[in-house]
């Protein structure tokens, strides 16, 4: 294992996010031997000498922030450049709403296959190029199997996708294919997909997986926190993200406590976490003052991306809302898809109705705003990803 592990810098270990045991850094190592919990890459920061200097001699993006990655930066790093993705400033949209505090779109949409996934994907791949195997494997509602088999691609490694059967958008399936991935369709849900990965994983250790149990692919996502804050000048006050698999929440999060941690900023956000109300095992969960989510068997929305019963990264992200002081909000497919037709209106910014809950989720938070407050809100996709949507219910309005 020293040989597969001589690409991880030497300050990272794993932690059990229930027991807190802690393990060695291991590529393959997803859950807690001991109790089955998920669990956190963390660093050692005593090992870690870094300030916005150092970064900003680097173009802005994933890897400009590499001492607080995985990865040594001289082992092979597999990117198609990710991240830097921008940050919008709403002006005619707060207006309409009468909201007087900043908002900001970070639009996510522009990383090379269209999502936040890239991020995450850039490390993940990275990591299976290391580590030398020839196949890797997701569950996806879309945008995962997309960005998986990109930057598979790019790695010249083979990419196996489990797919709910006929519950993905045409633009996220035909990225997947047109990039070669081999596909596999699943009766049932992302859920029913994504137990095949996981049995997959528990029996074979030649096939990569890819999906956000894996702790070193959110690794990748916390740096949207890394720009914002790089970018603003400090961390904001309220970050509001979609929530599907609940990954993204978590990492975000991760990364404004460690830029904290180092002195890198002042202050930590609030997370406020959107579902969509036919797929929302979290936030029904905590309306209630639940400490586990509810789990949908069915879960139905038009936010494809975020049509997720059971979230696998649940705990992480009930811990990034409860410890930020947020909250978990719900909003219709109605409010999703006015807010995505708003936002194209009068910002000229193109979501994905996944991205759209964040706008839509304004009106359900606003009150509890101060005027002075900066809002991030993120946008995890393209609207081209998932165009019969906008063809079919927005522009038709069937």
């Amino acid at each position: 294992m020293a040989q597969i592990n001589k690409f991880f810098n030497k300050y990272y270990s794993l932690k059990c996010v229930n027991c807190k045991k802690t393990y060695e850094t291991n590529p393959w190592l997803f859950s807690c031997p001991k109790c089955r919990g998920l669990l956190d890459a963390v660093i050692d920061f005593s090992e870690v000498e870094i300030s916005w200097n150092m970064f900003r001699k680097r173009p802005l993006g994933v890897w400009r922030y590499r001492e607080l990655l995985p990865i040594c930066s001289n082992f092979t790093i597999i990117s198609l450049g990710e991240g830097g993705t921008p940050l919008i400033r709403l002006y005619r949209l707060p207006k309409k709403l009468n909201i007087e505090f900043n908002v900001f779109v970070k639009f996510e949409g522009c990383n090379p296959t269209g999502s936040f996934k890239d991020r995450g994907m850039t490390v993940a791949i990275s990591i299976a190029k290391n580590i030398g195997v020839n196949k890797v494997m997701v569950a996806s509602t879309g945008n995962t199997a997309a960005s998986a088999a990109a930057y598979a691609a790019r790695a010249g490694i083979k990419c196996l996708i489990y797919l709910p059967k006929g519950k993905v958008a045409k633009g996220k399936l035909a990225q997947a294919l047109l990039h070669g991935a081999e596909i596999v369709e699943v009766e049932g849900s992302f859920d029913d997909a994504l137990k095949m990965v996981l049995e997959e994983a528990i029996k074979q250790y030649t096939i990569y997986p890819l999906n956000s149990f894996n702790p070193w692919r959110l690794e990748g996502q916390k740096t949207l926190a890394f720009e914002l804050a790089d970018v603003l000048g400090d961390a904001p006050d309220v970050v509001v993200v979609p929530v599907g698999n609940a990954g993204n929440i978590s990492a975000i999060w991760k990364g404004f406590r460690e830029l904290y941690e180092l002195g890198l900023i002042s202050k930590l956000p609030r997370m406020i976490g959107v579902q969509a109300k036919g797929a929302a095992p979290l936030a029904k969960a905590w309306s209630i003052g639940l400490n586990k989510p509810l789990f949908i068997d069915k879960p139905e929305t038009i936010a494809t991306a975020i049509r997720i019963g059971k979230p696998i990264n649940w705990s992480k992200a009930l811990r990034a809302v409860r410890e930020s002081n947020g909250s978990f909000v719900t909003v219709s497919d109605e409010e999703i898809l006015l807010a995505q037709k708003t936002l194209a209106v009068l910002e000229g910014i193109a979501v994905e109705p996944a991205s759209a809950t964040t706008i839509a989720a304004l009106n359900h938070i606003k009150d509890y705003i101060n005027r002075d407050e900066v809002v991030v809100l993120v946008a995890t996709g393209h609207a081209l990803k998932d165009p019969d949507v906008i063809l079919n219910k927005i522009v038709r309005g069937s």
